[in-house]
């Protein structure tokens, strides 16, 4: 192994750039076209473009990734996490390249990423688990047979899913029609597979994790545990570990039950398994992720095992580092920095970082994707980076959290830098004797007093690259800059200046975006436009064209940063012309629809 490709973007390609380097490999960045200029892009030891700009273009592309690691001479590939981190097919598509698979086997994958064959996998060797349907549900109605038999509130959950996405919990029967559609469709639309299944749902759970590696030699050992019980939209946002105030009995199960399933499986790799502790105490299998994990540094900084540089070890034939399960050192946090606006909801904020300020100082540890001018699309997700803080103990860890989190800067858009300031001072979870916080806590119980980010601005738009053929040392080939640049040579007199400006304005993707301007929509003095609240993609229409409204009426389901977000209504009346179809990007401020005021319609 002597190249490898990294299949995917942002913080986690920085995290296996630094990674192969510190292995002696060679790395292969790739790119989308909102992604040339990004970091992970000029850190690797060469780039390559995947041409496009949604993920199913570019970094969910098999054949687009496979032809870039021929092309670069690549002799490996690492998937990250996300994308096809645990897709079994594009596993199996790079070994029958020929290739070096950095993660588990795809027969591992398809056994322990189809949660429902991981349920019977638990059962058969004695894991703990809650109730849960045999296998996939069909339709809405056997979810409610399940319902009806085992009560309520149940969780529907995609079958190949992670990450919250295409997880929906019910509470009353009648939600659950909607529910089971909307799981199906963002299953649909982040794993390319609809097949959900159910279970019954516990309130206020923990969320704790045990991280293994195994080798092809037969070693298998739980590096530590973690607890990722801060979540928003069942997505983590504060991870720690090891994870704190459990029993033995807990953690025997958890660590006993972690070895046997991967063991049965034939594992090798990293790789995670889940659990939900009740709030009685009792341990539930949840799921194993076959990848790296986003918060694998906390257990790197208590361990002091190189997770990545593992994974790298073991794709090439070697052993684990150690051959017992590590004794932790001191305690560590993790915060995911993400461009989300808290005062709003935590929604979606991309945009442009206009200043990258991180803070240092002992046990301090930064992953970022991002510096000062980076670019945050709105079709990716919405990790900027990790803060990191290691101390020995947890309440020696927690003191140097809130002094980091401080010292951290983030102009341009919103971060959710001001829930974890909050968060570390909240008795539920800075307490010395028990952990107060369960994975619906934010949602339930915390009192968010923070207002809108006054930074906070929609999100400019994509620039446009504009492609040209050159001839370098007597061979044509391609060079991509952005638009707007060309708009500027363009001033140059002569014909120089004409051919860069292009009198072909379709080439430089318009006017307005070649200047790196959006036009916004004419402003309406009657209130009759809806205008998105974030920029994203139209996932689906709750309304007809014609239909009359009220305020507030759910109106169409957008998605950015791989979240769904439903917009409302913003007064009474007629909905006009649905003129964004499925799949439409739109921009914060954006006009989505009109809503006419009715004859009898009061406004």
């Amino acid at each position: 192994m002597k190249k490898v490709l990294i299949a995917n973007r942002g913080e986690i390609a920085i995290r296996i750039i630094r990674a192969c380097d510190d292995a002696g490999l060679g790395s292969v960045a790739v790119y989308a076209d909102i992604d040339a200029d990004a970091w992970h892009v000029s850190l690797a030891t060469e780039a390559w473009a995947l041409n496009g700009a949604s993920p199913a273009e570019t970094y969910l592309n098999v054949a687009k990734l496979l032809a870039c690691a021929r092309a670069s001479g690549a002799d490996a590939v690492h998937p990250g996490y996300g994308f096809l981190s645990e897709n079994a097919d594009f596993a199996e598509a790079v070994i029958d390249a020929g290739l070096t698979w950095i993660g588990p086997t795809p027969a591992a994958i398809r056994l322990l990423g189809n949660k429902v064959s991981a349920r019977e996998i638990a059962i058969k060797v004695g894991a703990p688990l809650v109730a849960g349907s045999t296998g996939t549900v069909i339709d809405a109605s056997e979810v409610a047979e399940f319902a009806a038999r085992e009560g309520l509130p149940i969780a529907i959950k995609a079958a190949f899913g992670g990450g919250g996405r295409g997880l929906k919990v019910v509470r009353e029967l009648d939600e659950i029609p909607e529910a089971f559609a909307a799981a199906v469709r963002e299953s649909q639309i982040a794993f390319g597979r609809g097949e959900c299944y159910v279970e019954r749902f516990l309130d206020r759970p923990r969320h704790v994790e045990a991280q293994i590696l195994a080798d092809s030699h037969g070693t298998v050992i739980v590096v530590g545990t973690r607890d990722c019980s801060l979540q928003r939209r069942n997505q983590k946002l504060v991870e720690e570990a090891p994870a704190p105030f459990l029993t033995a009995a807990q953690q025997d199960q958890i660590v006993t039950s972690a070895k046997a399933i991967c063991r049965e499986v034939g594992y090798v790799g990293a790789g995670t398994v889940e659990y939900l502790i009740a709030a009685d105490g009792s341990v539930s299998f949840l799921e194993v992720n076959t990848r790296l994990q986003v918060e694998h540094p906390v257990t790197e900084e208590t361990s002091g095992i190189d997770i990545v540089l593992a994974q790298l070890t073991i794709a090439a034939g070697g052993t684990v580092p150690v051959s017992y399960d590590p004794e932790p050192h001191g305690h560590a946090f993790e915060f995911r920095i993400n461009a989300e606006d808290v005062g709003r909801g935590f929604l979606p904020s991309p945009g442009r970082v206009t200043s990258f300020t991180m803070p240092s100082g002992p046990g301090i540890r930064v992953d970022s994707g991002v510096r000062s001018g980076s670019v945050v699309p709105p079709q990716f997700d919405s990790l900027l980076a990790k803060l990191i803080v290691t101390g020995a103990t947890r309440e020696q860890a927690l003191r140097r959290a809130r002094r980091a989190l401080a010292e951290c800067e983030i102009t341009g858009l919103a971060t959710v830098l001001p829930f974890h300031r909050a968060v570390v001072d909240d008795g539920a979870f800075a307490a010395d004797d028990r952990l107060g916080v369960y994975t619906g806590w934010i949602e339930a119980e915390f009192v968010n007093r923070i207002t809108g980010d006054p930074q906070f601005s929609p999100m400019p738009p994509e620039e446009s690259r504009r492609t040209i053929t050159i001839e370098l040392d007597g061979k044509r080939t391609a060079l991509g800059l952005p638009a707007s640049l060309f708009q500027l040579v363009g001033q140059f007199p002569g014909e120089l200046g004409r051919e860069f400006a292009g009198e072909t304005a379709g080439e430089t993707g318009g006017s307005a975006l070649a200047t790196g301007q959006r036009q916004q929509p004419p402003a309406d003095a009657d209130g009759r436009a809806l205008r998105s609240p974030m920029g994203g993609s139209v996932v689906k229409w709750l309304v007809h064209s014609g239909e009359t409204v009220n305020q507030g009426q759910p109106i169409l389901i957008l998605e950015a940063m791989k979240m769904e977000s439903t917009v409302t209504a913003h007064r009474n009346g007629i909905v006009g012309d649905l003129s964004h179809g499925i799949g439409k990007i739109v921009a914060a401020g954006d006009m989505i629809v009109s809503i006419e005021a009715g004859p009898d319609s009061p406004v």
